[in-house]
């Protein structure tokens, strides 16, 4: 889960294939809403979300997309270095925080807005939390 977005890039059609299913059990993991999950891919509804869930090898993926999920792997993975079991990293997305950043909302709230760069402002968060 490590690829950079250049090397998925260059993969071409393959990238929704190998991507998608990994971000879909990620986003599972993290008890997602359907609309939640609307939001972090940046889609404008959910009928493409579930025809990407149905068949991700049709998936035709912008560049947006494939940054969205390298910022949604960076974030699960800094969460599995953080937190000392499974269900812990899993809850932290939707929990209520006590960090400045949030100011008592879960992080999940803070994301609902839908920009990219919250995504990447939580992923700088994590990986400074975990000494990255």
């Amino acid at each position: 889960m490590s690829l950079s977005i250049a090397s998925f890039i260059q993969r071409g059609s393959e990238v929704p294939r190998v991507l998608l299913p990994s971000i879909f059990r990620i986003f599972e993991a993290w008890k997602l809403t359907g609309a939640q999950q609307v939001k972090l891919l940046g889609l404008i509804n959910e009928k493409t979300l579930y025809n990407w869930k149905k068949a991700p090898e049709k998936a035709e993926l912008s560049l947006d997309h494939i940054e969205r999920a390298s910022y949604i792997l960076g974030i699960y993975k800094a969460l599995q270095v953080l937190f000392p079991t499974q269900s812990n990293a899993d809850r932290w997305l939707t929990k209520a925080n006590d960090s400045p950043m949030f100011n008592g909302q879960a992080p999940i709230d803070w994301l609902m807005a839908g920009y990219m760069v919250d995504l990447a402002a939580i992923r700088v968060h994590l990986d400074s939390a975990r000494g990255g």
